[in-house]
């Protein structure tokens, strides 16, 4: 069984998430906590992401961070600390530069990826291996880029069924990615009753995901569609994210 990570689950989870085009879907200063779980009572960690504002080479560009912490008894066994970061356009979405640093059990990498447009290629520092390469792309996502992408796409005759895809550029390779719509559900979370979305990843068998994974995930049904909950059935157990904490967003956070 691949490694599973509390952040890849948490960009499983945040992966889902769409609104409208005319519709401004978030901003600088958005923030979004999730606690996860393991097995429905242990507790398994916390993963945070943030979007703010920065300057690359001379361009006012969006720059996102992602992490995730074990915590509670799972840290005394297998200990997490992640780090993401995505450079992206503010108004394509394109990302120009992509940073990764893991520490999972000791299962450590290192990466920085940055995407030349004229190239049309992805060049790749690996720190923890001492090399670079560089890899031929085309309208690919980063694995944080695409959150935003896909929130920004208009959705507005998705019927139960349909998909969406987009090629995400991880670990050195493009990896074909897609979500099935799988209806609308009332969820009762913390903040109350809220109108959701759901979906279901659907992955290439053989690659970074299995066929057989269960994930599904619960994203609002309003002009924020951010993501409330996911679940993820394993071989052995299941996790568990839920939306603990929310600042900055865009537009009125919408309950039934």
């Amino acid at each position: 069984m691949k490694k599973y990570t509390l952040f890849l689950f948490t960009c499983l989870l945040i992966n889902t998430s769409f609104s409208q085009k005319k519709t401004q879907v978030f901003k600088t200063g958005e923030s979004l906590r999730y606690k996860m779980s393991y097995s429905g009572f242990l507790t398994a960690g916390t993963a945070l992401l943030e979007l703010k504002e920065t300057e690359l080479n001379g361009k006012k560009v969006f720059h996102s961070v992602g992490t995730g912490q074990t915590s509670g008894m799972i840290k005394w066994f297998f200990k997490v600390n992640d780090n993401y970061q995505s450079y992206f356009d503010k108004e394509t979405i394109k990302p120009f530069l992509f940073k990764r640093k893991i520490d999972e059990g000791g299962y450590k990498k290192h990466r920085i990826t940055s995407f030349n447009y004229t190239s049309k290629k992805a060049y790749i520092q690996d720190f923890s291996l001492q090399k670079a390469t560089s890899v031929p792309f085309h309208n690919v996502q980063d694995m944080l880029s695409s959150f935003y992408y896909l929130r920004n796409k208009e959705l507005k005759n998705m019927k139960v069924g349909d998909e969406i895809a987009i090629d995400m550029f991880m670990d050195s390779q493009v990896y074909p990615f897609k979500l099935r719509f799988l209806g609308k559900e009332i969820l009762r979370t913390k903040f109350g009753k809220i109108k959701t979305l759901i979906f279901r990843p659907m992955v290439q068998s053989g690659r970074i995901f299995k066929a057989q994974e269960s994930v599904t995930l619960w994203v609002t049904d309003d002009a924020n569609k951010i993501p409330v909950k996911m679940k993820a059935d394993l071989l052995v157990g299941s996790l568990r994210a839920d939306l603990d904490k929310y600042q900055g967003l865009s537009n009125p956070f919408m309950k039934n």
